[in-house]
């Protein structure tokens, strides 16, 4: 392996080497703080490696052993993994700071996901794939079940373990029906052969099915989404919020490498169920958010319509889509964090239940104005509403549909965020409108560990305000999807 090699890796070696502190650190000082600084340090270390790549760097893609690929997209979804997955650890820290079992395994097990989001960035090999998917997944089982003393809490680990390998099973069985006709495990020759050519063959074409429906499930797509209200309910929130954000984000990346940029045009079958999941997850994840009362559940559907947004990229072709599928990504990640910050943050006070149903945040604004102006701007930004980051991301999609004449998925798109309009401006009515006596939680004084959070929401909300204002920068950034 030359040094050029290595220098691509480092983000990865630096994650792996801030899992094995996190280890070392529990065995040796069992301590709150001390081991979050770890892994916020360590993850901190692999953002500066990839950004510094991006600045000197002219990037330029770099094979690894045949199994990865560190090119400009997988730069580009390492950067956002890696933020999110900051984001995300703050919140960890303060959430779990009243925990009463052992609170340090959290930041083992967000360490393990984001290494195996990172490896899926760079995939370009099914084995890299399945390592990557599987790293990914699994400690996210522990993760949602790590409130031991809740019984909803095992039952959506067990549900979330039995699907998951359910799901990853059917998506290694296509693959390996695939790989019986084309004799390659490269996720290029995986492209080629979704080419109309070769989808005459049988095998191909049960293998591109259970394909689909693995990364169906994996980016909770209808009908494949099933499992997605559940599990968020039943995770603590700082894990719903990873499981919302950079478990998704590193499955779309490996898709995005199928279905983009392979060197023959995809099936027009293929497309048009790839259009058939876009308008399904767009309508009916709306529709079904209408019906909840639990905050997760609702972004749970909520987030089965944002995927079912950016599936519309999948399903048109060129750079341009490419591109919309960037800045969609960064705005969604941005506002999705705010969202669930704010969940985490009017939570941890109480150390009894999540603050999950809408009648928890109502009159929220007469005790904690800070945060509900930052879950309205957060919520206003998702429904996409003018100079929000999730106007521009809608916009951007809607343009690169309008350019290749998706009327279907456009106008599925222009109903979607109609209906989730009404939703989302029901909980900002809650958050302002008067409470009755004797309903109010109690709200306590925000530690360093809330302030801290409550920093990061902060910043979260000025930079999706500044993305709804001015995002040339983005858009600019978001190239990097399109050079491959």
């Amino acid at each position: 392996m030359t040094s050029v090699q290595l220098w691509a890796l480092l983000p990865l070696l630096i994650a792996t080497a801030s899992i094995v502190a996190t280890m070392l650190a529990i065995a040796v000082y069992r301590h709150h703080r001390f081991c979050a600084s770890v892994t916020v340090g360590g993850m901190n270390l692999a953002l500066i490696a990839v950004v510094y790549d991006l600045i000197t760097g002219d990037n330029l893609a770099v094979p690894v052993t045949g199994l990865m690929t560190v090119d400009a997209a997988a730069r580009f979804g390492m950067v956002l993994i890696l933020v999110t997955t900051l984001g995300v650890l703050t919140l960890c820290h303060a959430y779990f700071e009243g925990y009463k079992r052992n609170r340090e395994e959290i930041y083992l097990l967000i360490g393990l996901g984001t290494l195996g989001a990172l490896t899926l960035a760079c995939a370009t090999h099914t084995a890299t794939l399945l390592v990557g998917i599987e790293l990914l997944s699994l400690p996210m089982v522990a993760g949602v079940a790590y409130s031991m003393d809740e019984r909803r809490a095992i039952e959506g680990g067990i549900k979330y373990l039995i699907l998951s390998a359910a799901a990853s099973a059917a998506l290694f069985f296509g693959v390996a029906l695939i790989y019986a006709h084309i004799g390659s495990l490269d996720l290029s020759a995986m492209s080629q052969a979704l080419s109309a050519a070769s989808l005459d063959q049988p095998l191909v074409l049960a293998g591109a099915a259970m394909m689909i429906a693995g990364l169906g499930f994996k980016l909770s797509l209808v009908p494949f989404h099933q499992w997605t209200p559940d599990v968020y309910e039943s995770a603590p929130t700082p894990i719903t919020a990873y499981l919302a954000t950079v478990s998704k984000l590193g499955v779309f990346v490996v898709v995005l490498r199928l279905f983009h940029y392979g060197s023959s045009p995809i099936s027009p079958l293929i497309l048009t169920a790839l259009v058939g999941l876009a308008v399904a997850s767009m309508l009916v994840g709306s529709l079904l958010a209408l019906r909840q009362n639990n905050l997760k559940r609702l972004l749970a559907y909520s987030s089965i319509a944002h995927f079912g947004y950016l599936t519309i990229v999948l399903a048109v072709p060129g750079d341009e889509s490419l591109r919309a599928a960037g800045v969609y990504l960064a705005t969604y990640l941005v506002t999705s964090l705010g969202v669930f910050g704010v969940m985490a943050l009017v939570s941890s006070p109480m150390g009894e239940r999540d603050a999950e149903h809408i009648d928890d945040y109502r009159g929220l604004f007469w005790r904690r104005p800070y945060l509900t102006s930052i879950l309205t701007a957060m919520l206003l930004s998702l429904a996409g509403i003018p100079l929000t980051a999730g106007f521009i991301g809608k916009f951007a999609v809607i343009s690169a549909g309008v350019g290749a004449a998706q009327w279907l998925l456009v106008g599925s798109l222009i109903v979607s965020s109609a209906i989730s309009i009404y939703y989302y401006l029901r909980i900002v009515s809650a958050l302002f409108s008067a409470v009755a006596a004797g309903s109010e939680r109690v709200s306590e004084p925000m530690g360093w560990a809330q302030s801290f959070g409550g920093l990061m929401l902060v910043v979260a909300m000025i930079v999706m305000l500044w993305l709804g204002v001015y995002p040339q920068p983005l858009y600019l950034l978001s190239g990097q999807l399109a050079q491959h």
